[in-house]
This record gives C-alpha cells, structure tokens and sequence, in this order.
C-alpha cells in the first residue's frame, strides 16, 4: 500500500510575502482555499493575464516541479488560507483528484503558447502557424538541402491540409520528383502502432501542420527546430524520457516547430483518447508532463529575460549560464564542459543578426577560456561564464535604474 497523500494548510495574513522571486528550493506550490493572491516579477518583459489570483488557482508550479529557483512574487493581497503541495505528493494528487492536474497542464500549454510566441516577437523568431503556405516553403528549404525525408514529409502535408492551396500543383509535381530518395515514415501516424521506430533524420511532425498526438522519446534523440527567414533554428535536442508535442495535443493548435528524428528514435505515441486515459491511470506520466512543462515555461522566462540584456556579447554569455542551469550543472571553479551547440546556434539562440551575432561571437572566442571543438562551444573553467554573465546583468540593471531615475 503506497504513501497517503498529506496535504497542510497553510494561512497568511494580508500583505505577508509567501513566496519571493529568486529563491532557491522550491520544495511546494500552493492552491488557494480562500482569499486572494497577487504575482508580480522584478522586471515584466511581457503582459500576463491572470496575475490577481482567488480560490482554486495555483502558484508556485514551474519553479516546485522544475526544482528550479522561485520566476515570481507571490503576495497575500487579503489574508489568505492555502493547500500546500510538495514536490514528492504530486502524483497522489493526480491519482486522487485527476482534474486539478489537468487543469494545471492546460494552464501550462496556453501559458507555454503564449510566452514561447512572445519570445518569437522578441527575438524575430515568429513562427507562421497561420500562414498555409508555410509548410510548402518548408518543404521548399529542405528539398534545397536535399534532405528528401524531410522535404517529401512537409509536401505530402501541405496537399492533405491545403488541397486548393495554390501551391498544390507544385507540391505534388515536388513529391513525386523526389519519392524514389524519400524514405519518410509514418506520414499519417498509425491508430494501431504506438511505440515507433523513426530512423535518423525522419520527420516527426512539421510546423504548421496540425497535431493529434504527444510523443515520449523511450530511447535515442530528437531535434525541435523552426524555419525563420529562411533558415532552420533548433530550438532544442530531446533525450530519453523526454515528452514533446503535447501543446498541439490539449490545444488543438498547428505544430509550433518541427520534430525530427536527431538519431534513431523509438517513441510512444499518445493521442486524445489514451493520454485522457493515462491522466488517471499513469500517473508518474502525467508528473512527469508537468515536470518537463514546468522546466520549458522557466526555461524561457530566462529566455525572456535574456532579451533585455542590450549588450550582445553579455547575452551570449548570459544565455551560456542559462543553458548550464537548465542541464543542472554544478558550477564550480577549473571545471570544464562541453556545450551541446556549435557557435551558429548560439547566434540563433540569442536573436542577434548574422553580422553582428559574429561580431559578439568573435569577441566571446577572445577569452582564453571559451573555444570550439568540433562544432561544439568548450568552456574550460565554467566559472569564468558565471562571472562574466554577473557582471553584464549587473551592468543592465544599473543602465534600467539609470533609465528609469531619467523619466
């Protein structure tokens, strides 16, 4: 007989802060029984809704299931009585009351939408979800690169959901060009095979199509990219235990990026039917859903925050922190690591033009510390990342009071 689910109550009086952006270990989030709540961050790089709180909400999720430090202030706007949650109860709370995770998750993919469409904005990396002519043009590029998995997959998409688009006739004269070299799999999933093999370099799902299934990697690695102004950025590499297209999924939304398998992928499929059914019935799953929703809405608040820092070479020194905290990493003095990126990505990662993307990446190589091996960026004692990512924020900060003192 497992563990019984042990919630406290917790209450605080008016004005009293419960939690404070920054602080590390988060070990609980909150839900609200009564009273209400006010969210606020140090500095808003984008408007959210919702930041005036009242009972049945929740707050403190991202930073608790992400172990990751506190990305919000949480302040009792009247006294306020709350359920508090540890880390470790979550998967009770699922098995005893499904919809509160549900809710939770649901938050989370139109928040992650949200924000990741923001980021988009900031850094000219807007996709074109509404655009019918996207999948075509990326179809179009890969055919180019004469990666034919990936060209025939977009095609064959595009003329099943566009079929009077003015592009048709191409697409179709494209697709037959180029099947004989093509070896795309599983173009229109499989209602009977959930568990597939997608060889290197096979395409997942495309950006812009529409979406009907989740997918958790059980063993290899896939690579999510998007097309922008005519070149693919990666946007991210997925591991094993990794779950990705879950916003197309619970949204009904197109793909906001591609999936592509980096090397031979084995994955489980889950569509609406079966993930409704694992909410109750798996729920170590479901934990781990909002784990990795917890650790990509943190992820790119930092991201956010990232695109306020106005001197290019300290953003690139400030996204390499960001990537170190995000893979968990120990910083320490003399210890080394190998980036899982090459200098290009770090010019897409941060938003900068190509000109002046090398310009700062010039500058970044001059420290004795940081180089490339491999098409990878090497960093030879970490700490020097650390300290040089503190002194360009404190910098910015410095510059925003000054801004702000001038009004």
């Amino acid at each position: 007989m497992g563990n019984p689910l042990q919630l406290s109550i917790v209450n605080f009086n008016k004005d009293a802060y419960i939690i404070v952006e920054g602080k590390q270990k988060a070990e609980c989030f909150y839900i609200i029984r009564a009273g209400q709540v006010m969210l606020s961050k140090e500095v808003e790089v984008v408007e959210e809704k919702g930041n005036l709180l009242g009972p049945g909400d929740f707050f403190g999720v991202v930073s608790t299931m992400s172990s990751h430090s506190h990305i919000e202030t949480a302040r009792a706007m009247t006294d306020v009585s709350l359920i508090a949650v540890q880390r470790e109860q979550y998967g009770l709370l699922i098995e005893k009351n499904a919809p509160v995770a549900m809710k939770i998750i649901e938050q989370f993919s139109r928040r992650m939408r949200y924000l990741d469409e923001a980021l988009g904005r900031l850094t000219n990396k807007a996709g074109a979800e509404g655009d019918p002519d996207h999948l075509f043009n990326l179809a179009e590029y890969y055919a180019k690169q004469n990666q034919y998995d990936l060209a025939y997959y977009a095609y064959y998409h595009y003329a099943k959901s566009h079929p009077r688009a003015a592009n048709m006739q191409k697409a179709m004269e494209r697709m037959a060009k180029i099947q004989p070299y093509a070896k795309a799999v599983f173009l229109d999933g499989s209602e009977t095979t959930f568990n597939r093999l997608y060889p290197k370099n096979t395409m997942i799902f495309a950006e812009s199509m529409p979406g009907k299934e989740l997918y958790i990697i059980q063993k290899g690695s896939v690579k999510i990219s998007k097309l922008v102004g005519g070149t693919e950025v990666l946007l991210a590499i997925l591991k094993t235990g990794d779950i990705f297209g879950e916003m197309s999924l619970i949204e009904n939304k197109p793909r906001s990026a591609s999936a592509i398998a980096f090397e031979d992928a084995t994955l489980m499929a889950v569509n609406k039917v079966n993930f409704a059914r694992m909410v109750s019935s798996q729920p170590q799953i479901i934990a781990r859903l909002t784990q990795l929703l917890s650790e990509r809405i943190w992820f790119i608040y930092k991201q956010l925050a990232n695109t306020l820092q106005s001197d290019p070479l300290g953003k690139m020194y400030d996204a390499l922190l960001l990537q170190l905290e995000k893979a968990r990493v120990n910083i320490r003095n003399g210890e080394s690591y190998i980036f899982d990126f090459g200098p290009k990505e770090l010019i897409s990662m941060v938003g900068l033009p190509l000109a002046e993307g090398n310009k700062a990446l010039r500058e970044l190589l001059q420290n004795p510390k940081i180089k490339t091996a491999e098409n990878r960026i090497v960093s030879t004692n970490i700490i020097e990342i650390l300290n040089q990512a503190t002194y360009y924020r404190k910098l910015q900060k410095l510059e925003r009071i000054r801004r702000e003192q001038g009004r």
